[in-house]
């Protein structure tokens, strides 16, 4: 029957493996990195069972770079350019009024962004586009559908929130 009871106890787990359990007789063995004779083979383990595969995530798109921002045209077309298309075709302004440009011509794009101060009235936003300038719209609220839908960032932005820094 100890012969029995010796066969059993020598199957299981290998004891550096076990987990200490209240009562050891005194301190455990500890496996020496180098070994000093010929290598044991070491004996099987079973091991946990793999991780299922994560999915791969798919990139996230990077954001859109924003649009140009608009700029000082350069001269092309001047403010008194963007005044005498009003006071001309457009018929926005009459001949005598006086106009000053405040801010602009700026630029992004082919369009053009122009704030006027005319005598005795509110500032006029004006919105042009194309080399030689054609008037897009013009008043106190110029966000309107086609700058919304069509104009450059850097126009837009200037048009449907105003101007930077005012």
């Amino acid at each position: 029957m100890l012969l029995a009871l010796l066969a059993v106890a020598a199957c299981g787990q290998p004891p550096e493996l076990r987990e200490p359990s209240a009562g050891t007789d005194g301190p455990r063995p500890t496996v020496s990195a180098t070994p000093s004779g010929p290598t044991p083979t070491a004996p099987a383990t079973a091991s946990a069972p793999a991780a299922p595969a994560v999915p791969a995530v798919p990139a996230v798109p990077a954001a859109p770079t924003p649009g140009p921002a608009a700029a000082p045209c350069g001269g092309t077309p001047s403010g008194n350019r963007i005044v005498t298309l009003l006071r001309g075709s457009a018929g926005v302004l009459p001949r005598d009024v006086r106009v000053t440009v405040r801010t602009g011509p700026l630029c992004a794009e082919g369009w053009h962004y122009t704030v006027l101060a005319v005598a005795g009235h509110e500032e006029l936003q004006v919105v042009t586009r194309g080399r030689t300038p054609i008037l897009v719209t013009a008043g106190t609220d110029v966000c309107g559908v086609e700058v919304r839908a069509t104009a450059p960032p850097g126009i837009r932005t200037l048009a449907c929130d105003g101007m930077p820094g005012a």
